[in-house]
């Protein structure tokens, strides 16, 4: 696994730096230490780290709560630690955006598997996010396409294919997308 950028948050100093030792070890960047949940979502929107491991039951806010905020602000591989394991409190750790759950006191071979577990998931999450960006976006530009299709068509007579490869060469010769050649299309059939 490549160096990542490591965020961690724990009460517990002692906790802290054995898990700072420990990702140091593997090659990781400690970029921030936080002491509370407050702590953890700012040190989180200044430092954009790629990983976050962080403590369930901390002061001010807790785990949860922050790790919304985290999710929400600058999103990333979230791993927890705990010493909690009752089901509920799972449930809500996955439902805030975990995406790997340690058990408290872990032994230092524990943490490489879970980080990777983490940043695996993370990975495939980013992944499913830009190919559903991605198919929106041809979706969007399609109805779009269309729409302007049928302006041709309507305003100028023309047939089907004849719309669409006007449209295409006129992205190709301004080199613009065919959504913005769409878009003006659309936009000039409005004013008119």
């Amino acid at each position: 696994m490549e160096a990542l950028r490591v965020l961690i948050a724990e009460d517990e100093p002692e906790t802290r730096s054995i898990i700072r030792a420990r990702l140091e070890k593997l090659g990781h960047t400690v970029v921030a230490e936080a002491e509370n949940g407050a702590e953890a979502v700012a040190l989180a929107t200044t430092h954009k780290p790629q990983v976050v491991i962080m403590d369930i039951k901390m002061p001010e806010m807790d785990g949860l709560e922050a790790a919304k905020h985290i999710m929400a602000d600058a999103p990333c591989a979230l791993l927890f630690l705990t010493a909690y394991s009752d089901e509920e409190l799972v449930e809500e750790a996955g439902a805030s955006g975990a995406l790997a759950y340690l058990m408290k006191p872990f032994r230092k071979e524990d943490l490489p598997p879970a980080l990777d577990v983490a940043v695996r998931r993370w990975r495939q999450i980013e992944g499913q996010s830009r190919e559903i960006a991605n198919l929106r976006e041809a979706l969007e530009t399609r109805k779009l396409v269309e729409r302007a299709k049928g302006i041709l068509m309507e305003r100028q007579g023309l047939r089907e294919e004849e719309a669409f490869r006007r449209i295409h060469f006129q992205a190709r010769n301004q080199n613009r997308k065919m959504r913005e050649i769409a878009e003006s299309i659309i936009t000039a059939s409005d004013l008119i």
